[in-house]
């Protein structure tokens, strides 16, 4: 069996210092790096008192950022491909899509909502949510349609009941998405009172069995963190 790598994952820190910060990038490699059952190190990053040795590492560069076997590497995408590529099987898990369609769902989500978020116009307010609403549901209407392996087994299934996105195990699909949408729901409540409707049976049935595993749930910052991390952000409509 080869040596096992020597990782660091340098992740934002949360206001406080003493957890870890809303960066949807870094709770992706920190959900990657998890799922792949690699030991290593996390050190979180105080982005507004960086030290010297951080500066030293990754000039420029906000977290997150990786150190590998000693070599530092700092664009969140390459790192996911590093990752996938080097830490294969049979001694780490495949983490990649069967399906293509399963990398693109929902990626709109995240622009939809922050136009939504950010905007401060009353009379905009209703059309913004009706978009990130029909991207929402876009994204339910996937995860309920049954994937060409759910045919193969049943070709009568009318309806998918799949756990993620492209099958019951996490894929680098839902590392990306998952992180976004807790970002979204717990947003979006706080500062439109807009929560994802029940009615979106998919979408409700994901983020309940997303809940369920620690490698997500244990990744995420926490609400406090998330609505802080959007203070300045989300506007407050004058109604």
């Amino acid at each position: 069996m080869a040596e096992a790598p020597k990782i660091e994952l340098f992740m934002k820190a949360s206001y406080d210092g003493g957890s870890v910060g809303n960066c949807p990038f870094c709770q992706r490699l920190f959900m990657i790096l998890w799922l792949k059952g690699v030991n290593f190190t996390l050190t979180t990053v105080d982005v507004k008192r960086a030290p010297e040795l951080l500066k030293d590492l990754a000039p420029g560069s906000q977290p997150p950022f990786l150190i590998y076997n000693d070599e530092v590497r700092t664009d969140t995408n390459k790192i996911e491909e590093f990752l996938e590529e080097s830490l294969a099987p049979p001694q780490y898990p495949k983490l990649c899509c069967r399906y293509k369609e399963s990398n693109g769902a929902g990626d709109d989500i995240f622009h939809k909502f922050s136009a939504y978020i950010k905007n401060s116009n009353p009379a905009q307010n209703d059309l913004l949510e009706m978009k990130l609403l029909r991207s929402l549901v876009i994204l339910d209407q996937y995860l309920l349609t049954p994937l060409p392996f759910e045919l193969d087994q049943n070709p009568d299934i009318a309806e998918s009941s799949r756990r993620y996105l492209d099958g019951d195990a996490f894929t680098l699909a839902d590392c990306n998405l998952l992180p976004k949408l807790n970002i979204v729901k717990v947003v979006c409540k706080k500062y439109r009172d807009f929560i994802i409707p029940k009615e979106l049976r998919g979408l409700t049935q994901y983020l309940g069995k997303a809940y369920e595993r620690d490698e997500f749930r244990y990744t995420c910052p926490s609400d406090s963190e998330i609505l802080q991390a959007y203070q300045s952000v989300a506007k407050y409509l004058n109604k």
